[in-house]
């Protein structure tokens, strides 16, 4: 188990360094000069030398490559060229709330999507299994930004339910959770319709088995052949497309966080990309791809779980 482990991790930093790499020279070759997108073409030779010189731009390619990966590692994402303000105190202002966004729809996903997956596949052919395969077929038609839109416009506009802008202001729980619940339905709805077709294509899959059969003509409850014998080795496809659906999430995050106003690294990102700040679009971009790729290591790390035969593997 521990040589598992540790494979998985290794493979994961390396992956990181590769992102790191790809995310730093991709910046690099953009035709743009910082200094004068940040400064104007206006700026005169001395001010762009100063700023460029302040912004460390002035340094060979590869000094700059060495200093980024020298302050990642002592967990220094850098500062601002707008601002001057260190990048990581920016994210981790703007991290909670996308974790919290983060886990509500992951919970919204799972709720929803597993029980309507299994229900649809023990109950295959019955209008049961007509509305749920329809319910998988529109929340994978829409995009997550236009369900978004439509439940400001039904609950937030019509019937006022919930508030038009969704920041939290308190910071209390019961305030927060409120101003959760829209937007974790607009992404968690597209999440739940496909862990639903997924849950319900394996299910089908597996109740075929030998020792599903077997189970029933032992004489044992339906519901316990369904949930504790099928609905394990079900879940490792469905874990998996959990972790594959992450980088889909933070990308519909951001279009997300923008269209509620809620505060996040997604609304973090597209305030650097409109003021041109590089230094936090860079690093912003790197820590989106750890994100993705950490939920992918502890989906790896779960399949122990899940199958010890994968601990072999």
């Amino acid at each position: 188990m521990l040589m598992f482990v540790f494979r998985r991790i290794l493979a994961a930093l390396l992956i990181v360094w590769a992102v790191v790499t790809i995310v730093f020279f991709s910046m690099r070759i953009i035709p743009a000069d910082p200094a004068e997108v940040v400064l104007g073409d206006q700026a005169s030779a001395e001010a762009l030398a100063a700023f460029r010189q302040q912004a460390g731009l002035d340094q060979p390619l590869l000094k700059q490559y060495l200093d980024l990966l020298a302050g990642l590692a002592h967990g220094d994402l850098g500062h601002s060229i707008i601002t001057n303000q260190p990048i990581g105190e920016q994210i981790a202002a703007a991290f909670p709330h996308t974790l919290a966004l983060a886990l509500g729809v992951l919970l919204v996903g799972v709720v929803i999507g597993i029980p309507i997956g299994v229900v649809t596949a023990v109950r295959r052919g019955t209008r049961l299994d007509f509305s749920g395969r329809f319910f998988s077929l529109l929340g994978l038609s829409f995009p997550s930004f236009y369900v978004g839109i439509v439940l400001l416009i039904v609950f937030s506009v019509w019937l006022g339910w919930f508030p038009v802008i969704h920041a939290p202001r308190t910071g209390t729980i019961g305030e927060t959770l409120y101003k959760l619940v829209l937007p974790s339905l607009s992404l968690g709805f597209v999440q739940a319709a496909y862990i639903a077709r997924l849950t319900r294509s394996t299910m089908l899959e597996t109740l075929s088995q030998d020792y599903v059969r077997t189970a029933f003509a032992k004489g044992l409850r339906p519901w316990k052949v369904y949930f504790k014998h099928a609905l394990r080795n079900v879940l490792i496809p469905v874990v998996t497309a959990i972790g594959l659906y992450t980088g889909a999430m933070l990308g519909g995050a951001i279009l997300t966080e923008t269209v509620f106003n809620r505060p996040g690294l997604g609304k973090l990102l597209i305030g650097a990309v409109a003021q041109r700040d590089y230094n936090l679009i860079q690093s912003g971009l790197i820590v989106f791809a750890s994100i993705v790729i950490l939920v992918n290591l502890l989906v790896d790390l779960s399949y122990g779980l899940l199958d010890p035969r994968v601990k072999n593997g």
